[in-house]
């Protein structure tokens, strides 16, 4: 399996989201560095990933991909970290390996009492076809972008920057779809509750996050009363690519603070 592991520090490994691609992570994989040990990987069925996929495992490949990492690294344990679709991965790797991990953060997460509406379940179903309406809704990440910077000039640098990351890692649609058709076996709910370990809950503003509202994040505080939420403001579901220093600011400090609390 191909690792990226950069800085040092506390460890934490971080989950990329649907699209599979860590490379779309990149701003806040490069920011949480300088602070941290960071430890990422595509998914498992990624080409570029290098890592084995069962079919028969479906969903559960995931997780113990991140267990593969720790062992590949030498870690006993780490801080778990999932961004969107990789925060149920984050989320059910605690359930199933809890003492390999030493705390969550879920980035803008899925909770697995989500279920696709008739417009994703579309696409779903014939995800080529769909993929140009994929990418035209995709426009509607201006908006965030654009709160995320100052002025006409920083907005147009910072979008075309994240476009030409995005055409640079493309997404493949098929396995886009697959993943979100997996996620009928990640029936965790009922575990979450055995959670135990220090949690971040971290989200954009309500109104800039149009692909996974904040309330749907923040649904783990049923389970993890425990969790402390923080907002990264004037972004949405991008933080850690629009605010990719505020977003490593709040990760560095929690992971600090759950130390302290382990030691």
């Amino acid at each position: 399996m191909r690792i990226v592991d950069r800085g040092s520090g506390v460890p934490v490994v971080v989950i990329p989201g649907v699209q599979g691609r860590w490379e779309w992570m990149t701003p806040g994989i490069d920011a949480l560095a300088q602070r941290s040990r960071v430890i990422t990987f595509s998914l498992a069925d990624e080409p570029s990933s290098g890592a084995r996929f069962d079919e028969a495992l479906g969903f559960w490949n995931y997780v113990d991909q991140v267990r593969d990492a720790l062992d590949a690294r030498g870690l006993d344990r780490a801080a778990i970290c999932g961004v969107s679709y990789g925060g149920l991965i984050a989320a059910a790797f605690a359930i199933r390996y809890p003492e390999r991990t030493s705390s969550v953060i879920l980035a803008s997460a899925l909770h697995p009492s989500w279920r696709p509406d008739a417009r994703r379940r579309r696409y779903m179903a014939m995800p080529w076809l769909y993929a140009p309406a994929f990418c035209v809704r995709s426009l509607r990440n201006l908006r965030e972008i654009a709160a995320a910077n100052d002025g006409m000039w920083n907005t147009a640098v910072a979008a075309v920057r994240h476009g030409v990351n995005v055409l640079r890692y493309s997404f493949h649609p098929g396995r886009m779809a697959r993943r979100m058709s997996l996620l009928e076996q990640a029936r965790i709910e009922e575990g979450l509750a055995r959670v135990k370990v220090p949690a971040l809950l971290l989200t954009g503003e309500d109104a800039l996050d149009e692909i996974v509202p904040p309330p749907v994040t923040r649904q783990y505080l049923k389970a993890w009363p425990q969790a402390r939420v923080e907002t990264l403001v004037r972004t949405g579901h991008l933080g850690m690519i629009t605010r990719p220093h505020e977003f490593a600011s709040l990760v560095t400090r929690f992971l600090a603070e759950s130390e302290k609390k382990i030691a």
